[in-house]
């Protein structure tokens, strides 16, 4: 994998991940931005550092060899795509920041996966 430009790992099983992302990566391609998405079911983890069960945790990006986890990693993905720069700079605003990261960290990340484990449970009860 190369390491040029953005990388960002996302959960394609999950429908909110995937519609988010789907949004993300019509509009990068649009503009070819150097940003490149990878679904963690079918990406080799090695990379990214992270368990399988960690990356369905949060989305993560890669940016110039660094990596970032939620909130932070969508201002940074953000700050790549004209389009959303706004929305990374008034993120990055010290008290809204920290909402958001208290509003990822224990409501909308902990929902989300919560909803994924509930997902594989019946997919596998299913089989």
């Amino acid at each position: 994998m190369s390491d040029d430009g953005t990388q960002v790992l996302y959960n394609e099983d999950c429908p909110v991940c995937r519609y988010e992302i789907t949004h993300y990566r019509s509009y990068s391609n649009k503009l070819c931005l150097p940003i490149h998405y990878q679904d963690l079911n079918t990406t080799s983890l090695d990379h990214w550092g992270v368990s399988k069960e960690q990356a369905a945790k949060r989305l993560h990006v890669i940016k110039n060899g660094v990596l970032y986890s939620g909130i932070p990693a969508f201002v940074i993905l953000w700050q790549d795509m004209p389009r959303f720069r706004w929305i990374a700079r008034v993120v990055g605003l010290p008290v809204i920041r920290q909402v958001c990261i208290f509003t990822y960290d224990w409501v909308l990340a902990p929902t989300l996966y919560a909803l994924h484990k509930r997902r594989l449970q019946k997919s596998a009860a299913s089989k």
